[in-house]
């Protein structure tokens, strides 16, 4: 599902015009984010939570030089879905089609 098909399933639904889905659902991205580069959790009860992990200073490898580079600690933003969402989505999905499938 895109973008586009989620405000227009919301719009359907609600009977509210899709361009003021489409505004909502931006500044509700927009605000998350700013949240998250401040360094603040969004907390969404039900649903889970956008969060900013830390990830380690580490080593890798710079292959067309075959050089090791130090790769400086750093923050990205992640999403944990909590607990009830897990099991609805574990209890509807049974499998997913071929063409979907993660390796």
């Amino acid at each position: 599902m895109r973008k586009a098909d989620l405000v227009a399933n919301i719009s359907e639904k609600t009977g509210i015009a899709k361009v003021d889905v489409l505004v909502s659902l931006e500044s509700f991205f927009k605000e998350v984010k700013s949240s998250l580069a401040e360094g603040e959790n969004v907390y969404i009860r039900g649903f889970g939570s956008f969060i900013v992990k830390k990830r380690a200073e580490k080593i890798g490898r710079h292959i067309k030089e075959n050089k090791a580079i130090v790769i400086p600690e750093h923050f990205i933003p992640a999403f944990k879905p909590a607990k009830v969402f897990v099991e609805q989505v574990k209890d509807k999905v049974t499998a997913l089609p071929e063409e979907e499938k993660i390796d």
